[in-house]
Order: structure tokens, then C-alpha cells, then sequence
């Protein structure tokens, strides 16, 4: 249980708050754990100094991702209870350890600390700090939930924007040195440990009475999607439009995160053996610009979701995406225009998938446990940090020891995740409703709220 300065009560908001304090409060978390997205940046010195493989510098990432997703699931009713300010100071302290953990385990080549450290305690920080805002933030916003969570969960996106070149910088080029590379994580997680705390002396939650001027809840009735009634989170996972929806969600962060956790040595291979090979900065450049699209499309295409509908909108995300994997995959290595503008977008959707899945829960469960509901959906993100960076890299692993060079090591995962958004299209497709015997009682709305104060 909080208590005084984290307790959830010390953060209600007085009258005449501005709301629009939330959103910087929120990024300033965000766009630190967002680093995790930078993580490439980190593989080949990782690889050259301690003498590690593609498919073994994935590990922290992996492992992050999978942390992530357990203790957003297990922790998401926690964070209800305890408040954003509370939820907030526990993903600053993990997410700054673990930074610091993995500068020892650089620092004595001890790597498994590195997993443990960046991975393990990192990972739970990450989950913990990703739903944070989430629900504070759709209690803020009913009028635009899907703008209003694309804001915070952009700067997730966005973070590896300050993160790849800040690292990069920091790395400098080959060859590495252990002491260069020791102090690049203790670095990070000193700086980031001020910077999140920012957000938690901003955060403030609204009063139980409290609703946008001229606002009234109603539902959409050109969206039967839309609904004014509550589904716990215990009753959630006994829907069908939950698992849908979990399938969706790993099913479009599984093709896009391959991509993303290999980018940096990916487009390096790809153009190896054109007349244009990519350099190591400018790898790094193309870790930033996935990153602004990902940071972008959170914000552009949930903010979108408001006007066409979460159920369109997921249809772009997923049946474009297989396109733009088909265009890479029958192009190669033909046009480095075509292969950056294809990932850019890809990327755009991933991030988008993201920052609109918490009101496509809204609109499907409602706002009486969104935020422990979204944290259970996140054990999708934590299948498919294991699923994407497994994928591409033990192919990529696979196909250069058979001596394959340039994008004949990535062309399988491709194909792979081509079929994977097919399928998340279909589970899209399949969304209905929720049936009312879900529903909680029209008295129980009261005791939710006062519960998660």
C-alpha cells in the first residue's frame, strides 16, 4: 500500500487543474523507458567487447520485453489501487538499476548481469512505468481516449529518438572498450533516474466527480463498439474480445519489433554488398528515424482511431503492414528509399497499435479497470518480444552460417511475419461487443472508483 507521498490521495487534483499537466507528466516516463527501443544501438559493441552473438546480445532486450508485459499483467491491479505517483517512483528506481546492474556486469564481463540487470529489473520498470498513465490518463481525456494515451505512449516510441544518437555518441565507433561501454549504461541509468522524476512530482489524478466542461458520457451510437457499461478485470479475460484482441496485439508487435530490435545491423546487411553500404552512424540515423515514426504514429494514427473507429483503423495497421513486408521482401535490396520508407511505416503501424489498443479497450470494457485490464493484454507484448527478436534473429544466425550475405538472411522472417499480420487481421475481424452478462451491476461504478483511490 502507498502511503504519504506516493499515496494516490496526495495527487487528486484541485479545482481549476489544467489536465493538459498530465500528458508532460506522463512523457517524461515514457520518453525515458522508451530507450528500450534503442537497444540495437548497444548490440555490436555488446557483441565485440564480450564476445556474444546476434541472437545472445537480444537477450536483455527479450527479457525486458517479457518483464514488461508480466508486470504490467500482475502489477496492473496494483497500480489501480496505489495511484500513477506510486507507480511511477517503483518503474524509476527498477528502470534506473537495472542500468546500473548492467554497468557492473559490463565493467567484470560478467553478462548474465547485464540480462538480469537491463532485462530482469530494467524489464519490470518498463512494465510497470508503461501503464502508469494510462488509466489516469483515459480519466483525464473521456472525450478523446485515443489521443490522449497516443501522447504518453508516443514518448515511449519516441524515447529511442534521444536515446540512439545519445548512445551512439556516447559509444563512440569501433573498437569498443569495456570501460566505454561500462559507462554508456551507468550514464543512462543516472540521467534517467532525474529526468522520470520529473513525472512523478507532476502526476495528478482528478476527482471522482470530476468530467471535461460540456462533457457528457454517453455512448456512440454510429460505433456499436462504443459502450457505457463496465466489464472487470477479472470478467475480461473470460471474454472472446479480449483473446481477439490479445492475438492482434502480438501479432502486429511481433512484426514490427523484429524489425526494430535488429535495425541497426539489419539495414547494414541489407546494403552490405550493394555499391552504397550503410555505415555505422548511418545505422544509428535509421534507429532514429524508426523511432520518430514509431513515436509519431502512436500519436497520429490513435488520435485517428477517434474519428474512423479502433476496428478500422487496426485494419490499416495489420493489412497494410503485410503489404509493405511483401515490398521489402520482393524488392531486397534494390532501393534503399523503398526499404527505409516501408519500415518507416511499418513502424508508424506498430507504434500506432500500440497507443490505440488502451481505447479499444475502453470501448470495449469501459473505464471502471482499463488500466489493470490493459496490463493483462501486455502478456501479448511480452509473447512477442520473445517471438520477433527470436524469429529474425535465428534466422539471420542460421542463414550467414550457410554463408548467405545481404537480405537473403532476413527474407524467411519476412515471409513469417507477412503471415502473422494476415492473422491478426482475421482476429481483428472477429471483434464483437461484449456481451452483456460481462457487464458489472450499474451500482458497482461508485465502489470502483473509490476502490482505486
Amino acid at each position: 500500500m502507498a502511503v504519504g507521498f506516493l499515496d494516490r490521495s496526495r495527487i487528486v487534483a484541485p479545482p481549476g487543474w489544467s489536465r493538459w499537466l498530465v500528458p508532460p507528466a506522463a512523457l517524461a516516463v515514457h520518453l525515458s523507458i522508451g530507450q528500450a527501443y534503442a537497444w540495437s544501438v548497444f548490440k555490436p559493441p555488446l557483441e565485440k567487447t564480450l564476445g556474444l552473438t546476434g541472437t545472445q546480445s537480444a537477450l536483455p532486450f527479450q527479457l525486458g520485453i517479457v518483464m514488461l508485459g508480466l508486470s504490467a499483467a500482475f502489477g496492473g491491479t496494483l497500480v489501480e489501487r496505489n495511484g500513477p505517483r506510486w507507480a511511477m517512483f517503483v518503474s524509476m528506481v527498477c528502470f534506473s538499476s537495472g542500468f546500473l546492474l548492467s554497468a557492473l556486469g559490463v565493467a567484470t564481463s560478467q553478462y548474465w548481469l547485464v540480462v538480469l540487470g537491463w532485462g530482469g529489473i530494467g524489464g519490470i520498470g518498463l512494465g510497470i512505468g508503461y501503464i502508469s498513465p494510462v488509466s489516469t490518463l483515459i480519466k483525464w481525456f473521456p472525450d478523446r481516449p485515443g489521443m490522449a494515451t497516443g501522447i504518453a505512449i508516443m514518448g515511449f516510441g519516441g524515447g529511442a529518438l534521444i536515446a540512439s544518437p545519445w548512445s551512439s555518441q556516447m559509444l563512440g565507433t569501433a573498437p569498443w572498450t569495456i570501460s566505454t561501454v561500462a559507462t554508456a549504461f551507468l550514464v543512462h541509468g543516472l540521467v534517467y533516474a532525474v529526468f522520470m522524476s520529473l513525472g512523478i512530482l507532476l502526476i495528478r489524478v482528478p476527482a471522482d466527480d470530476w468530467k471535461p466542461r460540456g462533457w457528457e458520457p454517453k455512448a456512440d451510437h454510429g460505433n456499436a463498439m462504443i459502450t457505457t457499461a463496465n466489464v472487470s478485470a477479472r470478467n475480461a479475460i473470460k471474454t472472446p474480445q479480449f483473446w481477439l484482441l490479445w492475438v492482434v496485439l502480438c501479432f502486429n508487435v511481433t512484426a514490427g519489433i523484429g524489425i526494430l530490435e535488429k535495425a541497426s545491423p539489419m539495414i547494414a546487411d541489407f546494403f552490405r554488398e550493394t555499391s552504397t553500404p550503410v555505415g555505422t552512424a548511418a545505422a544509428a540515423g535509421f534507429v532514429a528515424l524508426l523511432s520518430l515514426t514509431n513515436m509519431l504514429g502512436r500519436f497520429v494514427w490513435s488520435s485517428t482511431s477517434d474519428l474512423v473507429g479502433r476496428k478500422n483503423i487496426y485494419r490499416l495497421y495489420l493489412g497494410a503492414g503485410a503489404l509493405l513486408y511483401l515490398v521489402i521482401a520482393l524488392t531486397t535490396n534494390a532501393s534503399k528509399l523503398v526499404f527505409v520508407l516501408c519500415a518507416m511505416l511499418i513502424l508508424s503501424f506498430y507504434g500506432g497499435g500500440f497507443a490505440t489498443v488502451p481505447a479499444y479497450l475502453k470501448d470495449l470494457f469501459g473505464t471502471y479497470q482499463v488500466g489493470a485490464i490493459h496490463g493483462r493484454l501486455l502478456t501479448a507484448w511480452s509473447m512477442a518480444g520473445v517471438l520477433g527478436p527470436l524469429i529474425v534473429n535465428a534466422i539471420a544466425d542460421s542463414q550467414k552460417s550457410a554463408g548467405k550475405v545481404g537480405p537473403d538472411l532476413y527474407t524467411t522472417s519476412l515471409f513469417i511475419m507477412i503471415g502473422l499480420l494476415v492473422v491478426g487481421f482475421v482476429a481483428n475481424e472477429l471483434v464483437r461487443p461484449v456481451n452483456p452478462k460481462f457487464h458489472e451491476p450499474a451500482s458497482s461504478g461508485e465502489p470502483a472508483r473509490s476502490e482505486t483511490r
